[in-house]
């Protein structure tokens, strides 16, 4: 590789301001997937989706061949296939239909909406439509259309033959384009959203399309306050970027002109482009640890009346009206903009912003919107920079063409791996014991001790259990129950685990360490040297092998415990007396640092500071079970939301 490309390589190349050299050697990669061949009578749903996908239009191991997407980062294609709309193409595969792109399914979602929510079922359907209720959306459209699948097959009972509908072009969203300044097999990409629809239907359009979009510098003030830098009417090329879901919006009017700098423009970067206009929303509208909104959940289960509900409603009606009021003063800039990239999904943030309602400004039919062609995260505006710069960056990537098989290759070849090998497949046995592995650690983190005796006596499983994997670090270091129960320094589970359980004491781990050297205070190990005078001697394990000391009587501990707890007390008591002596003879005195440091957490009469909201609601919860946490927190919540209620209504 040469210096020159070299450079072009390192520095960000900006479609709206290419360097000369590149714009000019620009031509479209053969098979580039730009033109669709167009489907055959004979093509059927089962054909179409056994095609397999072109490695020129789904590259590499950062790309989603059946969704037709490719990402930029590892974590994007991860977040990718966590998604409804890659679920639903997995299904759509297995049942032998091709896939569908990220906005035919959001429309799927949308058409379906009102029945997978089960508003609109009769009084005769009550029962259905609450079983429909729990389902979520993805699981809810399947089951619509495997019921309208039913249907149409029963419709055709006259042996007709069953019309079959193509849906989604199956089109990647990376166009590639070829250069002589690049090395070989290396490749630009454009997303395809960024063009329209006349441009793409022919190829000799696509390269005479980005030269029309190359615009010289220019230089624009700083962005004011108020998020406005340009009055509303704006001459220039600019785009249009809006999120919104989850009680979250954010909008942004960017120009499309390179920014005019010193050193000469090299594309927008975070802090070279020209924002216009920006503006974000966050209202609480969303049911935290439950999913969903408030008003989608009324439609499914009826209206609650909770305090927290009527938060979530009137912050609901909020954030519509701040939307609509934003969007009504932004519409000069909106009706001008090349391009609307909008992500809305679920039929509340679509009414949102496409209304129907009087005076709306984005319209549904508007052949400038478009949806954004990779994964987004939550609407902010640092996240509507990072797609902007996503959409208008040119992608350089390295394409190896593929080398035909042989026919005695296509007979013995086997999927190779992209880059690790595939791990062995586990066998019943070690996947059993690694499940009892997870359930049993999970009760002996949570001090479930009955739950515990109770697992390993149900599935007949010794107390001497060695974890599996046993290479991975924390069985490495914990093998048994008894180990990880010491080394959680919990006195009560290394009780129950020796006299009712019958653990032997005497496992080593990998380090040569038995359990009572995991043991990290006073009370674990007095547990053990307890079970030693309680089992005896005469036990079927050596007690000098697992390192125990001698063996304790449970009330000369339990008196011990006593005696060193009320020391404690005399001792703090004997020092308040005496800094109450000091305070009536000195009076108080600022400490240094290190002194304050000592006293950090005290009471007002120690000279510490006062407690913060936080340590009470500690000392609160301290003591109580998980069940009793969470109740309080509940209440917490309910009285917080009551006073915020209480306020607004105040201030009305």
């Amino acid at each position: 590789m040469d210096n020159t490309q070299d450079g072009l390589l390192r520095r960000p190349l900006y479609l709206y301001d290419l360097p000369p050299e590149i714009l000019i050697s620009l031509t479209l990669k053969p098979d580039a997937g730009l033109v669709e061949d167009a489907p055959t009578e004979s093509d059927t749903p089962r054909d179409q989706s056994s095609r397999p996908a072109s490695p020129d239009n789904i590259l590499g191991s950062q790309a989603c061949s059946l969704c037709g997407m490719s990402f930029v980062a590892v974590e994007e294609q991860r977040e990718h296939l966590k998604t409804d709309l890659h679920y639903y193409n997995l299904k759509q595969k297995l049942n032998g239909l091709i896939p569908v792109s990220e906005a035919e399914f959001e429309k799927l979602v949308n058409e379906n909406d009102v029945s997978i929510s089960g508003s609109d079922a009769s009084d005769s359907e009550d029962e259905e439509a609450e079983s429909s209720r729990k389902d979520t959306t993805l699981s809810a459209l399947l089951k619509k259309q495997a019921s309208l699948a039913d249907k149409r097959n029963s419709n055709n009972g006259d042996g007709e033959e069953p019309k079959t509908k193509r849906r989604g072009s199956g089109k990647p969203p990376l166009l590639w384009l070829s250069s002589p300044k690049l090395p070989d097999n290396t490749y630009f990409g454009i997303y395809r959203a960024i063009f329209r629809a006349e441009e793409l239907d022919k190829e000799d359009a696509i390269v005479e399309a980005i030269k029309q979009r190359q615009l010289p510098p220019i230089t624009m003030p700083k962005a004011s306050k108020d998020g406005n830098t340009v009055p509303p009417a704006y001459n220039g090329r600019h785009i249009f970027l809006c999120m919104i879901g989850g009680g979250h919006f954010a909008a942004m009017v960017v120009c499309l002109a390179p920014k005019q700098s010193k050193h000469g423009s090299v594309g927008p970067l975070n802090r070279e482009a020209v924002v216009l206009a920006h503006k974000t929303f966050h209202r609480y509208t969303t049911r935290r640890k439950q999913g969903g909104s408030q008003s989608a959940n009324d439609n499914a289960k009826g209206t609650a009346h909770s305090a927290g509900s009527s938060l979530r409603r009137y912050n609901e009606q909020a954030l519509i009206e701040d939307v609509r009021e934003l969007l009504s003063d932004w519409k000069a800039l909106i009706d001008t903009a090349d391009l609307l990239f909008v992500r809305a999904t679920g039929m509340t943030n679509r009414r949102t912003l496409f209304g129907p309602y009087d005076d709306q400004v984005l319209r549904l039919n508007d052949p400038r919107i478009r949806g954004f062609p990779f994964s987004t995260r939550r609407a902010t505006q640092n996240e509507l920079m990072r797609s902007f710069i996503e959409l208008t960056r040119l992608k350089v990537k390295e394409i190896q063409p593929e080398a035909p098989p042989t026919d005695e290759a296509t007979k013995t070849s086997k999927p190779k791996a992209d880059s690790k090998p595939a791990p062995p497949k586990l066998t019943e046995e070690e996947e059993t014991a690694i499940f009892h592995t997870t359930q049993i650690q999970a009760m002996i983190r949570r001090s479930k001790l009955p739950a515990l005796v109770a697992y390993l006596t149900t599935n007949s499983l010794s107390a001497n259990f060695l974890f599996q994997p046993a290479e991975s670090q924390q069985n490495h270091h914990a093998p048994t129950a008894l180990h990880l129960a010491a080394s959680q320094n919990s006195a009560p589970l290394v009780t129950g685990l020796l006299t009712r359980a019958k653990a032997d004491p005497t496992t080593l781990n990998s380090e040569g360490k038995t359990p009572f050297d995991l043991a990290g205070d006073r009370a674990t190990r007095d547990a053990f040297r307890v079970a030693r005078a309680e089992l005896g001697e005469s036990a079927s394990w050596d007690w000098d092998a697992a390192r125990v000391p001698a063996p304790l009587k449970r009330e000369d501990a339990e008196q011990r415990a006593e005696r060193e707890k009320k020391a404690q007390e005399k001792e703090e008591e004997q020092r308040r007396k005496a800094e109450e002596e000091r305070l009536k003879m000195e009076g108080p005195k600022v400490d240094d640092d290190a002194q304050r440091k000592k006293k950090k957490g005290g009471n007002l009469l120690s000279g510490g500071p006062p407690k913060t909201a936080e340590e009470r609601r500690v000392e609160e919860a301290r003591g109580l079970t998980p069940e009793q946490r969470a109740r309080l927190e509940r209440e917490r919540r309910a009285r917080a939301a009551e006073e915020r209620i209480r306020r607004l209504q105040g201030g009305a």
